[in-house]
Parts: structure tokens; sequence; C-alpha cells
């Protein structure tokens, strides 16, 4: 296979190992992939394309790495508009031969006939504050990856809307490079893998056409991250950070919003982080605006081979620039990473039923808590949808779930429109594969049967779990919320009590003691 280095580079990349090439002091610390070098001098970060061709990305020239720095900065600067600086000409001559030239401005044409290559100019901030860093030694805490989550979905929510890319034809097209680019690498990756994966995909594509073509058509499709990985967020001044955004590819970079999410979720389940990608899914589909045409709950369907080409991606990605490294150190266990994406892709792409979880119980029994503890595990990745009645009713209200809902909001009639909501956003996930917990009270008899009714239609296995917690443990739990959906105080649940449950034929918990306690047993009963 014909190298993707076009032009040599190397007497500009040692000369910028350097500080004095960047008029800065100390050392230089250089981090590479595939498509690009950053070198790390003083409070910057400096990074530079690498002069090569792939057939998804091409910085085969001089004025095309420009073109790409320009365009680099000024997209990024909507993820992340302090980090992104502007961009900078390296220029013949100094101490080391090369030397920086200084800050322009990525908007204006910055002609400098000297130039020799242009840099992206950042703000350097701690390694140690990447996601994938903080994933590694176990410090990617919910508080953060909640954070992230509503980060990521005000951004898709701004993000400009288009209707010439995604479509079903361009990801088989996409599909079809992924498999020439993994075939290309079969010195490093699975050759058997590979087949399955040629297989698989283009099978999952053709079942979910018509969904995908609703879905660009209605308003999903738009220009997003594009790489949303561990290793593209930061946490910067406190706040999670996206940041490396596609540029070379308006094609790549404009895609459906859940395609955009599934490459974290991806990440996150890869490195064995599954309940972590639950709790991002979750938080996602409770607060983004919804596709009248083709809802996120139903396009779900997709989310499987979103998933598989996130990883397969990942794969032949990682071979090209574990093959600029062959023959070196680590090149084998560079390979071997890399397969590992490969079959996680096929993994993903393994038929496996759905089922539906009901969790009942009057206001402070436990029932979120219990929800997403479990949602992780059940059905296929990244685990459950949790569809909980508090939620429902901040949407249908148009608030924000941190607000609370005006007084006079919780009448039966309401009751009714929000159990006929859940029951409608089941039927949507169910029918396209994924497993569903529904979250909510369901203390009036009829509400229960409506649940097993729509689980007997659907085919579906249901477990109906209800929780009960003495009436001063819920008073606590609900007194010490804050920052919830959940509307219910202490007055509440006190209310609550002279509810009239009926026979209640679901497994019923003792939830009072500890939440492990309650984990174990609802898993028991959800196992047999």
């Amino acid at each position: 296979m014909s190298s993707p280095i076009v032009e040599d580079q190397n007497a500009i990349v040692q000369a910028l190992g350097d500080a004095r090439a960047f008029g800065a002091d100390g050392a230089v610390e250089k981090h590479e992939t595939h498509g690009a070098i950053v070198f790390l001098a003083g409070d910057r970060a400096f990074k530079m394309k690498r002069a090569v061709r792939y057939p998804y990305m091409d910085f085969g020239t001089l004025e095309r790495r420009l073109a790409m720095c320009r365009a680099e900065t000024l997209i990024n600067r909507n993820f992340a508009p302090d980090l992104y600086l502007g961009i900078a000409p390296v220029l013949p001559g100094g101490e080391t031969g090369y030397r920086v030239g200084s800050l322009r401005d990525a908007q204006a044409d910055p002609a400098e006939a000297a130039a020799v290559e242009w840099l992206v100019v950042m703000r350097r901030f701690d390694n140690r504050t990447l996601f994938s860093h903080l994933a590694d030694e176990g410090r990617l805490e919910p508080r953060l990856l909640t954070e992230l989550a509503v980060q990521i979905t005000r951004l898709h929510r701004q993000a400009e809307r288009s209707q010439q890319f995604a479509g079903a034809a361009q990801y088989g097209a996409s599909i079809a490079t992924d498999i020439e680019e993994m075939r290309a690498r079969e010195g490093c990756l699975d050759r058997e893998a590979t087949a399955v994966l040629a297989h698989r995909m283009p099978d999952a594509l053709q079942s979910s056409s018509e969904l995908i073509e609703r879905r660009r058509q209605g308003g999903a499709v738009r220009r997003c991250h594009g790489d949303l990985h561990l290793r593209n967020v930061c946490l910067f001044e406190g706040r999670p950070t996206p940041f490396d955004a596609i540029e070379f590819s308006p094609r790549i970079g404009t895609i459906d919003v859940l395609y955009d999410l599934a490459f974290l979720l991806m990440d996150l389940d890869h490195r064995g982080l599954r309940d972590s990608a639950n709790l991002v899914l979750n938080n996602w589909l409770w607060r983004i605006d919804d596709v009248a045409a083709a809802p996120h709950l139903e396009a779900l369907a997709l989310l499987p081979l979103f998933l598989a080409r996130r990883a397969a991606i990942r794969a032949h990605v990682d071979a090209a620039a574990a093959e600029l490294h062959a023959g070196a150190d680590g090149y084998e266990a560079r390979c071997a990473a890399a397969r590992a994406y490969q079959h996680r892709a096929a993994s993903y792409l393994e038929s496996r039923p759905p089922r539906l979880i009901a969790v009942g119980g009057l206001s402070g029994s436990g029932k979120t808590t219990l929800a997403m503890a479990l949602a992780a595990k059940i059905g296929r990745a990244p685990g459950a949808v949790v569809l909980r009645s508090d939620v429902e009713r901040k949407r249908l209200a148009g608030i924000p779930l941190e607000d609370r809902l005006a007084a006079g909001s919780y009448t039966p009639e309401a009751s009714r429109r929000i159990y006929d909501r859940l029951l409608h956003a089941a039927e949507q996930a169910l029918a396209g594969g994924q497993s569903v917990i529904i979250d909510a009270v369901s203390a009036r008899p009829e509400e229960r049967h409506e649940i097993a009714d729509r689980a007997q239609r659907l085919a579906v296995p249901l477990t109906g779990l209800w929780l009960d917690v003495p009436l001063d443990i819920a008073v606590a739990r609900v007194g010490a919320r804050s920052g919830d959906a959940s509307d219910a105080g202490p007055e509440v649940v006190r209310r609550q009590q002279a509810y009239e449950l009926g026979t209640i034929d679901w497994h019923r918990i003792e939830a009072g003691g500890s939440i492990e306690r309650t984990v174990a047993q609802a898993r028991a009963l959800i196992s047999n």
C-alpha cells in the first residue's frame, strides 16, 4: 500500500521540538496522531497538520493545510471559544532553522509568502484534565458527565441544520470507505473481523435507510462536532469543553446529532464505562429538542449501526496511526488496540432483544436512583432508556428540568397525558430494539395494567418492581433533593399515603435500606 505521506516535514518537526522556535523557555511536549502533530510550548499549544492524504482527509498541499488551520480555528470557536486563539506561520530562520511567526486572525486572509507551514494556536490546558485521562484514573464523575451531556445538548440545539449530507446513499459510501480502509490495513487489523463488518454494516444500513432519510429531511442532520470522543473533551476553567471538531470535511462534520453523540457513547463503552455512557445518553434524551418527523427515541433503531461505525472508524484510523510507527516499539500494541475496536464494532451489530422494566412506588421510594443503577445492565449497548414521568412533565410544559412547575400542574388529567406520553415513548424505543425502564409512581391499578398491556402488545418481557419505604425515610429523601426534575416535597409524600393502590402484582422490594441492597434485589428479580 502506498504511503499517505506526500511531503517531508521532518526538518520542521525537528525545529519545532525546540522551545526557541516558539520564543518560549523550557521543554516542548509533542503529541502525534495520523493527521497532526501538537507541540506544547509555554502557555500555548501549536497544532501542525501532517502532509498526508487519506480517502477521507486531504492535507496534501501547504495551501490546503492553511485553509484547514483557518477552518479548524473558526469551527471550534463554536465549541471552545476560549481555547482557540488563531493561526501562525512557520517561517525560515531563527536559532533552530525555523521559527513561529506572530499570531494571525483566522478569519482574515493571512497572506505570508515566506510561510513554509501553518499552525493552529490554542491556549494550553493541563492534559490531566482531558476526559480520557480522567476516565483512565477513575475520576470521570457522574456530575461531569451530566454537565457534558447538557453542554452537548446545547451545542446540538444551536447547530446549523442541513439536508445536504447524511443521507442513506452517503452513509453507504462512507461504510464502503471504512471497509476499504480496514482491508488496506489487514497487516495490522483482523481480516475476519473486517469480513464480518463488511457484511453486517451494509445490512444494518439497508434496514434503516428509510428512517435515515426521515431524520435528514426532518432536521436531525446538523453541523456537529464530528469527532466527539473523550480525548477531545477537557475540563477548562471548570467546565467540560469539547474541542478539535472536524474541520477538513463538511460531509464528515454534518451528521445526525445521534451519530455525533454515538462517538462519545462508544468511547465510554469501549473503556468499560457503560454506566457512564448510559448516563450521558439518558441525560441527552431528557433534554434534546425532538425531531417530529423521526423522533430520537425511534432513531435509537440506528444506534447499533452508529456505534459500530464509530468503532470501525477508530479501528482503521488507529491502524493508520500505527503504520506511521511500523517496526518501532509499541507497533504491535497499537495494532492490538485497533483490532479491539473492530471486535467492539462487530459486537454492536449482534441482535439482542429488548425488554421493559417498570419501577413504581410513592415519592421518595428511590425509583430514579434504582432505574439509573439498573439501566446500563439492561439490553443492548449502552443500556436501557429511562423514561421518567417527572422529566416528561417538564418537557410537556416546555421548561428546564430543574425548574418547578406551577401550582396546580399535577391534575388527574395532566397525569393521564403523562402516562400516555410514557407509553408512546416506550413503544418507540422498544420498537427500535432499545430496552426501556419506566420510572413513574404508577399508583393507580389501571396505570400498571396499561404498562403490562403495552408490553404484551409489543411482545416484550415485562418486569414490574414496586418499591416500599417507611414514611420517615421517604420524607427525608425528598427533603434532601436539589437540582432534580421531581417537584415532590414532604407534603406530597404525606398526601400519597392516602392513595388507594389496589392489588399490586409487581415484585415488591423493601427499599428503605442501602441502594446497593435494593439494586441487588432488583437485579435478582430481573434475571429470573
